[in-house]
């Protein structure tokens, strides 16, 4: 299908793959012939280079970042082509690579935030301290960026007008079978109730370290279980209250006008959640490094200032519409 969307997004897919790969090829020559106490032709040059390769990448996985919610806003603006279709859901039932190349895109998404976080880090040490930990992430990240460009391709031309697809009200019914149906029919009031207790948590473990210091990888992995438990707790309970239906579990639906679009700020902020989540506590094990011994803890209390008002933001606003909502679960 030549939609523009489709076209600039596909191409600017395989501009932001080349990139990877033809960073991810400098990478390993960094990997292989690094050697900061060396005076040679060749480390020099590779000095040189690296500073730029890495303000390229990440120029690069900043649009990474933004096509996930430009490829999503793409399949929900073009539903009405297709028989059957009524939000985003139908357009990546069209085909079997949908909700792949958006699984990917997610995934992606995560691993270009916390590669950000290691690449300003590493800038901030005067001896390039983590270079070869971020081209190992950047190397980890290249069969997932090109997967996604690949899918993302075979999805968006493999589109067809006259193809019957599946609305989300048939997709999510409770005579459908699969872990995703499982998770999205779970009783409303015990997700809820997961929910905030996941969200308290990880609030405490932030603010304790945010005051002491101290147990930073408990906040990176309660950031990492509230990511997973936002996800389901938003498709199970807190899209009906948005919906203010019983059975409309959509995850799509949230972002179109009839809603205030106020599924962008609410992926928004969980995707944040989890990387400044995960990012602080990756960054740990680097603390005792010369050049980064003054600057990781620093990082880490604006990653977990962000993270905490990520999820409080998140509680805010389910919370406006559970409490403030006519809608109740009778």
């Amino acid at each position: 299908m030549l939609h523009p969307s489709i076209l600039a997004l596909f191409f600017a897919s395989i501009l932001i793959s080349l990139m990877t790969v033809l960073a991810a090829v400098y990478g390993v020559q960094i990997l292989r012939r690094w050697d900061i106490a060396s005076g040679s032709e060749l480390q020099l040059v590779l000095e040189r280079r690296t500073y730029l390769i890495s303000t390229i990448v990440s120029y690069f996985l900043v649009f990474q970042l933004i096509s996930l919610f430009l490829f999503i806003q793409t399949a929900d603006s073009i539903y009405h082509l297709f028989v059957g279709a009524m939000c985003a859901v139908g357009t990546f039932s069209v085909n079997s690579f949908g909700y792949p190349a958006l699984a990917l895109k997610i995934i992606t998404f995560l691993l270009a935030g916390i590669w950000m976080i290691v690449n300003h880090a590493d800038n901030l040490g005067y001896d390039y301290p983590l270079i070869k930990v971020k081209y190992r992430l950047l190397l980890l990240m290249v069969p997932f960026i090109l997967a996604e460009t690949v899918l993302q391709g075979l999805f968006f031309f493999g589109l067809k007008p006259d193809i019957i697809t599946s609305c989300c009200g048939s997709l999510f019914s409770p005579s459908e079978r699969g872990i995703l149906n499982e998770i999205v029919n779970a009783p409303p009031m015990p997700m809820l109730v997961l929910f905030y207790v996941s969200s308290a948590a990880t609030v405490a473990s932030g603010v304790w370290f945010y005051l002491r210091g101290k147990s930073i990888r408990l906040f990176s992995l309660l950031s990492t279980v509230q990511f997973f438990v936002s996800l389901a707790s938003l498709v199970s309970v807190i899209s009906l209250y948005i919906y203010s239906m019983p059975s409309h579990h959509c995850p799509f639906c949230i972002l179109q006008k009839e809603y205030g679009f106020i599924g962008y700020p609410i992926y928004l902020l969980i995707l944040l959640a989890a990387i400044c989540g995960v990012g602080a506590g990756l960054i740990e094990r680097y603390k005792k490094m010369e050049s980064l011994r003054d600057k990781i803890p620093s990082i880490q209390r604006n990653l977990v200032l962000a993270g905490l008002i990520s999820v409080l933001l998140l509680v805010v606003i389910s919370s406006g519409y559970v409490l403030l909502t006519s809608f109740t679960m009778g």
